[in-house]
């Protein structure tokens, strides 16, 4: 009896070590699996990278080496020409094409700032990447060439400094690169670049100027990421926007501070006053601006919204289409994916810009009206024009569960309930 279950006990820890290693054997082959195929995708990370580069590739390399000597105290365009920051051939050529005509514009006594118009240059700009013409190319890498000659043949090297504001927004620019925030280095090469066309103004507000011009030259998308200084400069324009009750459609409900509305389950019985909207579901601010930057946040529906500002002689009754034409600019959502600009005719929007908190900058005298990603903290959107009237924030949903929300710019509200919050 003795000597079975002594047998007994062998066989059921042969049994049980024999289950173990089988368990071991389970866990260890998944990982050995994924450290083949992470050492498969290093090797053909290097691979791809010790692929020649084509000739715009290395233009762009060489020109960033050489803005790298120029910008002191900051080596954040090294990074381009030690391939950790590859850019493709045909953002490359896009690239030289752009800043070849930027260059040509400066050198022409008949414009009266030294940069081209929007439509102009832009216009120009899509004709040459269609045309396709490498001449095209070679002459603008030639207006390039003799500019950094012409930079580097100063006397004094100081004279080219970018300034400290530049090299913090170039710090932090590069932080957002390697935390891949940002597909590449372009915005530090622009930043360097416009720093350097624009001595002899106020250093201090360089980064504001670099950015009120990629959106007056390109108004969708400008750039994937706002640098910080830039950021917070939006931001001092906070205003305290709140819903004008007396212009909300019947059917929209308003909270009682006046900065929440969705759309109602039964129209109301109010004072049909001129300015109130019968048509659309919209209302507009209690305030009104004709001069200075504003800046304020709104929280957003993921189905149906429109924002922006509408002009003071705008109609308001009716199903009218509220567009450029009829005195608005606004951004709308509708069903959910289609985000657009309402110009004439609409401008279509990527489905990848689409936010859930939007912030809306207006700056009167520089006639730009432009529309963030809050959490992305990225661009969307600008309208280009000249303002002549007063002009009041508008907001627009057509959502009875989701509310829209004015915001105050910067903050962050946290909510610890399990589930929908308690606290309304």
């Amino acid at each position: 009896m003795a000597a079975c279950f002594l047998r007994l006990r062998r066989y059921n820890r042969f049994r049980s070590s024999k289950m173990m290693k089988e368990c071991l054997q389970f866990l260890i082959e998944p990982a050995k699996n994924l450290k083949i195929r992470l050492k498969e995708s290093r090797k053909r990370v290097r691979n791809e990278k010790k692929q020649p580069l084509v000739e715009n590739q290395l233009f762009i390399m060489e020109l960033a080496r050489e803005l790298n000597r120029m910008c002191q105290r900051s080596n954040v365009l090294g990074h381009i020409w030690t391939c950790e920051d590859i850019w493709p051939p045909l953002l490359c050529r896009a690239f030289i094409l752009e800043w070849g005509s930027v260059l040509e514009s400066k050198e022409r006594p008949m414009q009266t700032d030294g940069w081209p118009g929007k439509r102009d240059w832009k216009r120009q700009l899509l004709g040459m990447l269609e045309q396709g013409s490498e001449q095209d190319v070679e002459t603008s890498k030639r207006i390039i060439l003799d500019w950094t000659r012409d930079m580097k043949n100063r006397p004094e090297q100081h004279a080219v400094w970018p300034g400290e504001p530049v090299v913090l927004m170039l710090d932090d620019l590069e932080t957002q690169w390697r935390k891949g925030r940002m597909p590449n280095l372009l915005s530090a090469m622009e930043l360097v670049m416009w720093a350097m066309l624009t001595e002899g103004q106020d250093k201090e507000t360089i980064p504001q100027q670099w950015l009120a011009r990629k959106q007056r030259c390109q108004n969708i998308d400008a750039t994937g990421y706002i640098p910080h200084t830039v950021w917070n400069w939006i931001c001092d324009a906070a205003a305290e926007v709140t819903l004008d009750p007396d212009t909300a459609n019947p059917d929209l409900v308003i909270s009682h501070d006046d900065k929440r509305m969705r759309c109602g389950f039964e129209r109301k019985d109010v004072p049909n006053y001129h300015q109130r909207f019968d048509g659309w579901w919209c209302a507009v601010a209690v305030e009104g601006f004709t001069s200075g930057r504003h800046y304020w946040e709104v929280e957003v529906g993921e189905r149906d919204w429109r924002l922006g500002v509408a002009k003071e002689s705008a109609l308001r009754k009716g199903y009218k289409s509220l567009n450029t034409q009829t005195g608005y600019l606004t951004l709308r959502l509708e069903r959910g994916t289609e985000l657009k600009a309402l110009t004439v005719p609409f401008t279509p929007l990527p489905q990848g810009l689409i936010p859930r908190k939007v912030g809306v900058y207006l700056d009167y005298e520089e006639g730009q009206l432009s529309f963030y990603n809050v959490e992305k903290r990225s661009h969307i959107y600008t309208y280009c024009e000249t303002f002549t009237e007063k002009l009041y924030p508008l907001f627009g949903t057509v959502e009875i569960i989701k509310d829209l929300v004015i915001r105050s710019a910067g903050t962050r509200d946290h909510c610890f309930c399990r589930g929908p919050c308690l606290w309304g």
